[in-house]
Order: structure tokens, then sequence, then C-alpha cells
């Protein structure tokens, strides 16, 4: 993996048609803590060569400052893969933190990328290794989630692909990644967890799908805190609107944030001053190490995100 990106907050992934230079220009002032820039769906087949120069461009001309930056190529399963990955990786600076890798069924999938991506970097004297970031979008990718999770050292994230992933297993809905009525839960949920557990068991940073309909922002919010609370990193945006509302949900509130540091004083007051106990009261509640990794976990996600803990 990348030793820049690697520990960067992904709350907001922000994706970016590799056809559209209008939308390209606009990417890098968004606001969105990692933006993907886009070769496969978002481009039609007509598109995909003229794509990869205009991608080529926007990386090595724009000012991205601490954005981390990506490209998804198209799948193995397409004629484009190959170029895709190729001409990108040899014609971009090393501005270029990741390659996304959509509809990946098998870890050999993740193999041929990194076997990929490391002769291009021996040749061109690259002195950066390029991420990569994994979709899960199919039932097969789902069933070898662990495999994948472990196939490089180079992954940085597990994603998962709400609408094909819906099409593989041929739910009866024909918008993905919304909320569904009908439904008496979420019907998600297993897939969500299923792809959170490999993810952190490998370290990687596990993020969520888009949410399709743009204009419903709090639609949108009560859908990102499934994940969030789950213990999701991020979610994609489609739009700019979504950008803001995706940043504010993956991060603590000011009170958590806080909170946080304050069990962590207490906890190690505990068990190093006085009686050295391994649990205290805390407020109206017993804390104990397992407390203490979880405050842990809130203090680095905040501070990710720039965070600071208010003034006593």
């Amino acid at each position: 993996m990348s030793e820049r990106t690697k520990n960067l907050p992904r709350r907001s992934c922000h994706a970016t048609p590799g056809s559209n230079e209008k939308m390209l220009g606009k990417a890098p002032g968004l606001g969105a803590d990692m933006v993907f820039l886009d070769l496969e769906d978002s481009v039609s087949p007509l598109e995909k060569e003229a794509a990869r120069e205009k991608i080529v461009k926007a990386i090595n001309e724009q000012d991205w400052g601490d954005t981390v930056l990506c490209v998804r190529v198209n799948a193995w399963d397409t004629e484009w893969t190959y170029r895709d990955v190729t001409y990108i990786v040899e014609n971009a600076s090393e501005r270029l933190d990741e390659i996304m890798l959509p509809k990946v069924q098998s870890a050999a999938e993740v193999v041929a990328l990194d076997l990929l991506l490391t002769q291009i970097e021996k040749t061109m004297g690259h002195s950066r290794r390029v991420g990569i970031e994994a979709q899960i979008e199919t039932a097969r990718g789902l069933i070898n989630v662990e495999e994948i999770c472990a196939a490089s050292d180079r992954l940085e994230t597990i994603i998962f692909g709400p609408a094909d992933f819906a099409a593989s297993t041929e739910m009866p809905v024909l918008t993905g990644g919304v909320q569904i009525p009908e439904y008496p839960g979420d019907h998600f949920h297993y897939v969500f967890s299923k792809i959170l557990m490999a993810g952190r068991a490998n370290g990687l940073q596990v993020i969520d799908g888009p949410f399709l309909k743009i204009r419903e922002l709090d639609a949108l919010r009560d859908y990102a805190m499934r994940t969030r609370i789950l213990g999701f990193d991020g979610k994609w945006s489609l739009h700019p609107d979504q950008v803001t509302v995706i940043n504010e949900v993956f991060t603590p509130t000011q009170e958590q944030f806080d909170k946080a540091f304050d069990i962590l004083e207490a906890y190690e007051k505990a068990t190093t001053e006085g009686e050295r106990r391994g649990a205290v009261m805390f407020g109206d509640e017993m804390i104990d190490e397992a407390s203490r990794k979880m405050a842990t976990k809130f203090v680095t996600r905040g501070e990710r995100a720039g965070m600071t803990r208010s003034a006593s």
C-alpha cells in the first residue's frame, strides 16, 4: 500500500467520470477525502481511450492537495483493463495514489493487478508504490471476500458496490444502494457485515458504495448512518451536495471525540496510580481495557479527520 495514503481519511469518496473534463476540473475543490477518476461504468465504450488521456492530464496538471487520488479501471473480464492500467500508471505522475479494481471475484484478480503494477513501477523507475482498492459487487466476490482482502499488501480499501450486487443476486429492485420499504430490515445487513469483518481482519479501510437518489440528502444521511454504526470508514458520493453530508456522518461529534479523550485519561490514571485497577467507574458506567480500545478508535478517527480536543 502507499505509505502516504494508508492512514488518510476516506469518509467521502467522490466518483468523477473520466470522460467529463468539466467534472474533472471541479473534483479537487469538492472537499472529498478521496476522489476516484472513473474509466468504468460512467464512461461509454467509445470514450474509454480518450478518457485515459483526460485522466492523466487531470492528475498531472491539477492541484489535488492531500486528497487520496485514485483511478478506477475496467474489470478483468473486459478488453480494456491492462491498457487502462499501463497507460495510466506509465503516464501519470507519482501523485496517483491508487488503482481501483471493480467487480473483483477472486484473490487471483488482485494478485494479477499487483504483479502488473510491480512490473510497471520497475520499468518506469517509480519510487512510490501504487495502492489497490477492490470492489465487491457480485455473489462470488462476496463468497471470496476473505481471500480477496488478504491477497496483496497493496490493498488499502475494500468497497461494496450495491447496484451490481443487487443485479448479481437478482434482487427485485431497480435502484441500488437505498433502503427498500417492503423489506422488514436492512436487505444488505449481512453483506455489510461480511465485508466489514474481512476488511478489518486484514487492516483495510471499508467503504460503502453510492446512494443513487442524489437529491434526497436526508435519506442519504439516514442510510449512511447504518454503515457508520457498523464501523465503516466512509461512503461514495456521486454529487457535490452529498460530500458534506457524508463527511459529517463519518466524523465523530465533538462531544464523542472529547469523551473518548476523557475515557483514555481516566483509564490511564486508574491503571497506573493508587491501586492500579483494571476497571474503574467513569460517571455512571464502568470502563476497562475494552473501553480503552473503543475510545482509541474514536480518537484515531477524529484526528484523521482533523479534529482537536476542546479546551478544558
